[in-house]
């Protein structure tokens, strides 16, 4: 048989390339779930460890700060010490705030979170399309 020839059932050629290409369709989708997961994963685990710093950071920071602000009303004269008391107090709730607003502009932000599937998806879309490679 000759290379050249047309096989001889053009229904089980038919049937075998539709076979080949959904497995290409399923396996290029297994690893776009495979894909999916990683970045999951490290989003995750990005945002734990984040977390956990953050966490450490405020314990502290805080701790280190009321011990220093107990130190500056104790130093002072005793008529002085309420003044000082109510200038951290309000000092701190302006830090407090701001903390506040920064956060709430962090947070609205988005991440980007799964950018490395989405491009390969688009560019599985060109490739189907006959559109050239993205």
């Amino acid at each position: 048989m000759s290379l050249d020839a047309p096989p001889e059932n053009p229904s089980a050629g038919l049937e075998s390339q539709l076979r080949r290409s959904l497995d290409r369709v399923l396996e290029s989708l297994q690893l776009r779930l495979a894909l999916l997961g990683t970045e999951w994963e490290a989003e995750k685990l990005r945002l734990f460890s984040g977390l956990a710093g953050l966490l450490m950071c405020l314990v502290l920071g805080a701790v280190a700060l009321g011990l220093l602000s107990l130190a500056l009303v104790w130093l002072l004269p005793a008529p002085w010490q309420w003044l000082m008391a109510l200038g951290l107090a309000i000092l701190y709730g302006l830090g407090a705030w701001a903390a506040w607003r920064w956060a709430l502009v962090k947070l609205s932000a988005p991440s980007g979170l799964f950018e490395q599937s989405l491009a390969e998806l688009q560019r599985d879309r060109a490739l189907l399309r006959g559109g050239p490679d993205v």
